[in-house]
Formats: C-alpha cells, structure tokens, sequence
C-alpha cells in the first residue's frame, strides 16, 4: 500500500507504480476513505474530535484555549444575541399585537392566581401606558384560550419590571437569549463539533422571526424554549444510554469491544433522569401552549427508535423486541406521567382559587364521573370548552397563513406600524416616515433552509443519517400538525417552534459544503469559501431587515424596498 494513502482506502497497483488511480484521488478529495470500521463503542458513542493546535495557532491564540471552546464559544454566541435583543426592548412604547392578552393575562396570574376579567383593549391598553399608570383589573374569572405557564413566565418579568413593554418583554428577551446558548450546545452535541453548534446558534441569533418574537410577550417563544430543552435533554440522555450499552459488553483479549447478543437483548439501561426532565418540559410547552402535545408524540417515538439503534448496534437479535420488553414502558413512563403532573400543576394557582373561570362547575354534579375529584372534572370542562374554541376559530384575519407558505414566507404577520410625519418620531425624511415591526425570518436564511431539509431528507432516507432523522424529526413535529386545521385562523410566526431545527439543518448542510476531514485541502478550501459567503450572506440579509424587526423609523421608501414580495404588505 503506497505510503501516502489512507490505510483504509484501496489502492490499484499498475506495476511499480503504488499511487491510487483518478477515480480514487477523486472520490478522496470528497471525504472517501474507503470501508472505516469504528469501534463498537465509537459507533454507539462517537466521541468529540481532539482540538486542532493549527486552528487556534493560526487565530493568533494558545492551544489551551481549545479547552475551554465547548463553553466559551456557545457563551460568545449568546452574548450577541442577547445585545441585540435587549437593545431597546421597551420600544415601541405600545401593546404589540397580542400582547394586549397576553401581558394582561400575566398580570393578573402574578395578582390573583387566575385570569381576571379586563375591560375592551382600546379602554385597558391607554390605561395601562398612561403617566400615571392605571390597571382596571377586575377579580372576576374570565375564559382564556391557552394554558397559564406561558403567561407566568411574561408575570415574571412583570413582578420585576412592573407592567410596562420593558417588563412584559423581558422574559422573552432572555428565553430568546438563552435558547441561542443551548442551541449552539445541542448542536455541538449533535454533530460533535463545536463550529458547527456555534453556527447554528448564530443562525439563529441573526433569525428575523425569532429577533422579533424574542422582543414581544407572546407565547410561541416560550413553547419554542421548552420544546428545545427537551430536545437537547432527549440528545444527552441518548449518549449516556448507549454509554451504559457500551460498558455492558463484553471485551475480547485485545481490550477491544465486541457486539454480543445477549448484552444487546437484556441489558438494562438504568436510571435516565435526562429523560425524566425532557417530560418536565413538554409539560410546560403544553402547558404553554397545546401545540406542544405534538411534540410530546413524536419525541417518544423518536426516543424509541433511538433505542432499537443502540441495541441493534450492540448486537441484539431481535432489537425491536428489546426495546419493547426493556424500553417502552420505561420510555413512557418516565415522559407522559411526568408531562401530565407538570401540566396540572401550572394549574395551581386556578385550583386554588374561588373566583377562576369554572373553577366550580364540577361542584355538585352527579354522573359516571363523579368519582374524579371536582376540581379536575372543573378542569376538564374548561378545557373541552377551550378545545372547541380554538378549532372553532375561523374569524378572517388581514395577516393569516396557510402553513404550505410558511417555509417560503408567504405571508408574515405586520406587529406594528405606525407612519410618522416628518419631523415626528425620529422621521427625518421630507416625506413620511414608517415604523415596523414584522414577524418575517431572515429571507436567505429560510429559503437556504428550504434547501437544507432536501438535504437532511436524503441523508436520512439514503444514508440513515440519524442526525438528519431528528432535525426532520423536530421540524415535522412543530410544522405538519398545523395542516389539521387550515380552514382555521392562523399566523406564520407559530413557525417559531422549529426555527431551532431550520437552523440546525442549515449548519449540517453547510457542514457538508465545507467537506470531511479526510477531503483534499483544495476541496476544502472551495467548500470553506461557498460556505462562510452563504454565512455573511444571511448575516448582511438580517442588517437590511433589521430596521423593520425593531421598530425604526426609516423613511417610507427604505420602507417600501425592504417588501420584496407583495404578500409582505
């Protein structure tokens, strides 16, 4: 074997000569390197690759700062979004959309443990913004369409800041914030590589619609948090489990670990508390809002089929069998009964109190039921009531969506605008001036991400790319529900649940534009090049928008340039 190949790559010999043939050069300059055969152990934990000294040597720092990466780069990331979304939360000084319900609604958990009752939107919201302040909240129940945890996180903002845009945007701001920390530690988790984990959680940083719903007291964000936590909680509990798997089998004389049926079949995986806190938080996405149920779903079947892969990796026979008698209930059990106390919980304040809405319907009532306690009889009817609600919701909106235009950005939705005078409001323009706020993803980072999950599809159904089975995994679970109910009245920004696995799946793409480490240097060099453009592409795409993210005042004209399709106005 000539002594500049790869030891696993084949090589041709035309007599003396011992290099490998074109065809072979090619295929090595795309990352081919031949049949590896990783350990067992390798293959069920694939461990971080080592720091590269050249890397950080050429960045003009020590080698020891490698080390510290993991952490520090992710820390970076976030401290940049966290400045840009906490640079003047408090502007515009008005009630955005719908936070006219939901920083309302928070208030009045913080105050009454329940949602009062609040007079029409255009007699509260002057109220409320008025110097000096008045709150005209009344103690009586009122119906809402969404469970409460969503709004007491809005409340804590609320309690620290007082009811004011500041404060019933903060707590946005910092879940937004935080969520671009744990996505750069998923994704370095995901794909083993700290670039590529940092890359997507400052795609993310520069996303428009999650800028935007970063700095506005809805819920979405907030589901979006949750559904993220349980993501990377679901991502550690796989390693430690296939760890576990790993330690349980049996070495042969070389130390080397060896596939073995029996380990494979009936080796318990333990204790899995990671697992337990991902129930923890698809309980509180649901409890925030009820599209986090589907996650919930999609999330224990992909859980699952987790584990037949391990097991079938460590040599069991029968691994669907396996995890059925070893997994499943396990599985379940230490997800749904978690989720579902969770979700009764964020209750409390309701059931301890007299005054929330239905809170004594069950009092009294007889039936087939009435063994149930009442309270949760009480609760059930409030939700049936709530379910009917909100698949009943038909009502025509200027700014609603079919969720076929979501990826492409058909239709984003206007938060805000107001049109200042000259002279006025910061407008320095001889003609009118305008001021938006619109909930549209950065454009060059969504259409790459239509591309991306083409990709992630074929590493997943071609290549069995488990990475690309969990990205699509978590983009199905946030994006194909809402096809049950297009007839009804909904918005583009619910997308915000997946935007975590958009970004996600562009890094991964871009990972393969950049090339395998085994790829010749000119390979990847070109690959580096088209890559970083489509980076600094995005990045330049969300400084152009940003004025109409945050609330601006530019002339109507920059204005106007900015709506690149006529569905935007």
């Amino acid at each position: 074997m000539a002594r500049n190949a790869p030891a696993s790559l084949p090589v041709t010999h035309t007599g003396a000569d011992r290099r490998p043939v074109s065809w072979q050069r090619r295929l090595r300059d795309f990352g081919y390197v031949g049949h590896a055969h990783p350990s067992v152990r390798d293959r069920l934990v694939a461990p971080f690759p080592a720091p590269r000294p050249l890397l950080w040597r050429t960045l003009g720092l020590s080698p020891a700062v490698a080390r510290w990466s993991g952490w520090g780069g992710p820390l970076l990331v976030a401290l940049l979004a966290g400045l840009l979304r906490f640079w003047r939360l408090g502007s515009p000084r008005t009630v955005v959309f719908d936070e006219t319900y939901y920083a309302k609604d928070a208030w009045s958990l913080l105050r009454l443990g329940y949602e009062g009752t609040w007079p029409d939107r255009k007699i509260a919201d002057p109220q409320i913004l008025a110097d000096p302040q008045v709150i005209p909240l009344s103690g009586s129940g009122s119906f809402v369409a969404h469970p409460p945890t969503g709004k007491w996180v809005i409340a804590l903002g609320e309690w620290m800041f007082g009811l004011t845009p500041f404060g019933w945007r903060f707590m946005t701001a910092v879940l937004g914030t935080l969520s671009v920390l744990m996505l750069c530690r998923t994704g370095r988790r995901l794909f083993r590589s700290t670039l590529l984990g940092c890359l997507a959680g400052a795609l993310m940083a520069v996303d428009g619609l999650h800028y935007v719903m970063s700095r506005t007291a809805l819920l979405d964000l907030v589901v979006m948090f949750f559904v993220l936590a349980a993501f990377a909680s679901l991502l550690i509990d796989r390693d430690q489990t296939r760890a576990r798997l790993a330690a349980a089998l049996p070495a042969d004389e070389d130390g080397r670990v060896r596939p073995h049926a029996g380990t494979g079949d009936r080796a318990g995986t333990g204790m899995r508390p990671w697992r337990a806190a991902a129930g923890l938080f698809l309980g509180l996405a649901a409890s925030t809002k009820w599209n986090g149920l589907y996650f919930l779903v999609f999330f224990v079947v992909l859980t699952l089929l987790w584990d037949v892969g391990s097991r079938r990796v460590a040599g069991a026979r029968h691994p669907y069998r396996a995890v059925l008698r070893k997994d499943l209930g396990p599985s379940v059990l230490s997800v749904v009964p978690i989720a579902t106390v969770t979700y009764l919980a964020t209750w409390t304040g309701w059931f301890l109190s007299d005054d929330g809405y239905g809170r004594h319907w069950a009092d009294g009532r007889g039936g087939p039921w009435s063994w149930v306690p009442a309270p949760l009889r009480s609760l059930w009817h409030y939700e049936s009531g709530v379910y009917r609600f909100n698949i009943g919701l038909h009502d025509p909106h200027k700014y609603e969506s079919n969720p076929w235009s979501w990826p492409v950005l058909g239709r984003p939705v206007l938060f805000h605008y107001q049109s200042p005078e000259p002279g006025t409001d910061g407008c320095r323009s001889t003609t009118d001036c305008s001021q938006t706020v619109l909930a549209l993803g950065t454009p060059l980072l969504w259409w790459a991400a239509c591309c991306a999950l083409g990709y992630l599809l074929y590493r997943w159904a071609l290549r069995r790319d488990w990475r690309a089975g969990a990205v699509l995994c978590a983009v199905g679970a946030g994006y194909l529900p809402w096809f049950l109910y297009q007839d009804r009245t909904i918005f583009s920004f619910y997308s915000i649940v997946f935007v975590p696995y958009l970004c996600l799946a562009v890094a991964m793409m871009l990972g393969a534009m950049l090339g395998p480490p085994g790829a010749a240097h000119g390979r990847r060099l070109h690959g580096a090049v088209a890559a970083g453009a489509l980076v600094l592409l995005i990045v330049w795409n969300f400084i152009y928008f940003f004025p109409i993210y945050s609330g601006q005042t530019i002339p109507y004209a920059d204005w106007h340039a900015r709506m690149w399709l006529d569905t935007w106005i």
